[in-house]
């Protein structure tokens, strides 16, 4: 059976599925499930874009897991090794987990992670810019994002 793609952007809450990293090294933008061409990434030029969104998603809370699926059951399993959570590189690193000036949070194995802003606040998170890479292959993270 395949997993379920939610596109509801509108929240409350969004989840955006387990996304695998099949390589460590290349990190996988969180958004790669549900915009796998990146219509509403801010660095594409939205007028004229077919199937753009006039805005992009904001979150208050980006909700990371450091699970993987499993053979069922149980559904998922812990990741093997460590779940690095990245924001995009501004210019000249490699924007993966030797990149330390991109490195949000390192994630144990089954660990929750919660990247959150106070409540009805205007700092709040665009999930284009937010990354996942790992040190074991094939390993992954569950992600929700909690719309404001």
């Amino acid at each position: 059976m395949a997993n379920s793609v939610h596109q509801d952007k509108q929240g409350p809450l969004w989840p955006l599925g387990n996304i695998s990293v099949a390589t460590p090294g290349p990190p996988v933008r969180i958004t790669s499930l549900v915009d796998s061409t990146n219509v509403n990434a801010p660095e594409t030029p939205t007028p004229g874009t077919a199937g753009a969104d006039e805005y992009t998603t904001r979150a208050q809370q980006i909700i990371f897991q450091g699970v993987t699926p499993g053979a069922g059951p149980p559904a998922l399993k812990n990741n093997t090794g460590l779940l690095y959570i990245l924001k995009r590189a501004a210019g000249g690193g490699t924007g993966n987990k030797t990149d330390l000036g991109t490195i949000i949070a390192v994630v144990a194995p089954g660990a929750t992670f919660i990247l959150g802003s106070a409540a009805l606040n205007r700092n709040v998170f665009n999930p284009y810019e937010y990354f996942v890479d790992v040190d074991t292959a094939n390993d992954a993270a569950q992600v929700t994002l909690v719309i404001q």
